[in-house]
């Protein structure tokens, strides 16, 4: 297997998390967007759609999204379990993995497509979506403050998938400029937890 990488990406850095929590390590080959490398015809035949991860298994079957990568990772190293032990465990963490997704990464991945320098030129950026997609990162900062008051990590007790995707989208956050608001203890306190991890930096 090898997985083809962004080193600033959020998405590759998911699963670079997800690696380093399950101890395993992978080939791995960079790929510049910068320099238009997942434009390539060599890349578009691994995705069609030019993003990045990808992870490439010996056969040459190509597993594209983030969390498809970790699910499939997952079933080849289950130790330590990141997306639950039990039916309900499970169910519980694909939950808030998909609103981490949903409500938190993808708002802030908006504020920063439409605002940010990289992109301009590179896709049609609307400011308005950038003010509306931080409001509703800011939103969600607000009532997952109020979840964490109550348990240690996103989905319950113990770190899980759902940690991951949040704090992923939380680092890309602050090159987005959508900060944790200082009000919000419980998520600040979380995000030093999962940030003062030995994975956080892979």
């Amino acid at each position: 297997m090898i997985l083809h990488d962004l080193p600033a990406g959020m998405h590759p850095r998911r699963v670079r998390i997800f690696l380093a929590e399950k101890g395993v390590a992978l080939p791995t080959r960079v790929i510049d967007m910068a320099r238009g490398d997942n434009a390539s015809p060599e890349f578009l035949r691994l995705n069609p759609l030019g993003k990045l991860p990808v992870l490439e298994l010996d056969d040459g079957t190509a597993i594209t999204e983030s969390l498809a990568i970790c699910r499939h990772l997952e079933a080849l190293h289950p130790e330590p379990p990141l997306f639950g032990r039990s039916p309900l465990e499970s169910a519980r963490i694909d939950m808030w993995t998909q609103r981490m997704d949903f409500e938190l990464s993808r708002p802030i991945v908006d504020a920063f497509v439409h605002a940010s320098d990289f992109f301009r030129g590179r896709v049609e950026q609307m400011p308005a979506w950038a003010e509306h997609s931080r409001a509703h990162a800011l939103a969600t900062m607000r009532w997952l403050d109020g979840e964490l008051a109550g348990r240690a990590h996103v989905a319950g007790s113990d770190y899980s998938m759902a940690d991951i995707v949040a704090q992923c989208a939380l680092v890309l956050g602050k090159a987005a400029g959508v900060r944790i608001p200082a009000e919000l203890p419980h998520l600040a306190r979380w995000f030093a937890a999962v940030g003062a991890r030995p994975t956080a930096r892979a």
